[in-house]
């Protein structure tokens, strides 16, 4: 999803806002990533690193015009996705295995947090549904088709983006998102414990707030709720989408083979803090 409040299937967050410093190692070289919510956010910042360390990159996004121009960007392929559709879900790691032969990264990344997402008590059921079909359900899909081919490999690593919110609770709720990252962390980290001994690794990426346009002008719009959220962060800022996708690069190499059914906090000390630095 592009942002916080997007109701597209893109990355949860944009990467646009700046780009990343060129990584010091290539560590995906010959290894084919199947990336969903390819075009924007942290799925296009991860496209960028995962294809500069030397990964054949997939792009998938339900918006046709943003994954092209993703792809095209990493010199990867496109493949138009509904993410909560089995078929197209299955389509797409199939296009991945034809095209280049392997399956040997799955960055489930796409989600949505629409504004009709709020308190329980304001929240009505078809959003609550939407949101959960969406940011759980189609982890679930992805998984399910990615690991056939990775079992057959015998190696494979798929990273799931959770959220810090699965950890931990908030006031400023948005139910479903919270429940379905909570569910999202979960399953990673049974699956995780499910295929190790298969030399598949699941691990579910949890990110703090990430700097977004968007987030930026809904927080312009109400200060205040910017000024609460921000206090609790040790670090003191939002994250960039390239330092998320640092974070996917390292899940995805071998530099993290004794790293699997964890909840992969990065999240600028939120999670650790009681009182943060004034």
């Amino acid at each position: 999803m592009t942002t916080d409040r997007d109701t597209d299937q893109h990355s949860d967050g944009d990467s646009r806002q700046g780009t990343a410093e060129a990584p010091v190692c290539r560590r995906l070289v010959g290894r084919t990533a199947v990336i969903t919510g390819a075009g924007s956010g942290i799925g296009l910042a991860a496209a960028r690193r995962l294809a500069s360390e030397g990964a054949r990159v997939v792009c998938a996004d339900i918006d046709t015009a943003a994954g092209k121009a993703a792809a095209e960007a990493v010199g990867g392929l496109f493949v138009q996705t509904d993410v909560t559709d089995a078929a197209q879900v299955d389509a797409l790691f199939r296009a991945a295995h034809d095209t280049y032969g392997s399956v040997d990264v799955a960055f489930n990344n796409a989600g949505i947090s629409p504004p009709d997402d709020d308190s329980i008590l304001t929240t009505g059921l078809d959003a609550w549904r939407r949101v959960q079909e969406v940011n759980l359900t189609s982890v679930y899909l992805c998984c399910k088709a990615a690991l056939p081919y990775m079992q057959r490999q015998g190696r494979g690593s798929i990273i799931n983006t959770a959220s810090f919110v699965a950890v931990m609770g908030a006031a400023t709720s948005q139910i479903s998102y919270t429940a379905s990252k909570g569910g999202v962390l979960a399953m990673s980290r049974e699956l995780g414990v499910q295929f190790a001994r298969e030399g598949i690794r699941v691990n579910a990426l949890c990110p703090g707030p990430v700097d977004t346009p968007l987030l930026r002008e809904l927080f312009a719009k109400d200060p205040e709720r910017a000024a609460r959220r921000l206090v609790h962060i040790p670090l003191g800022r939002f994250a960039r989408a390239e330092e998320i996708a640092a974070a996917v690069a390292f899940l995805a190499s071998d530099d993290s083979s004794f790293v699997t059914a964890s909840e992969f906090l990065v999240d600028g000390g939120i999670a650790g803090a009681y009182v943060t630095p004034l």
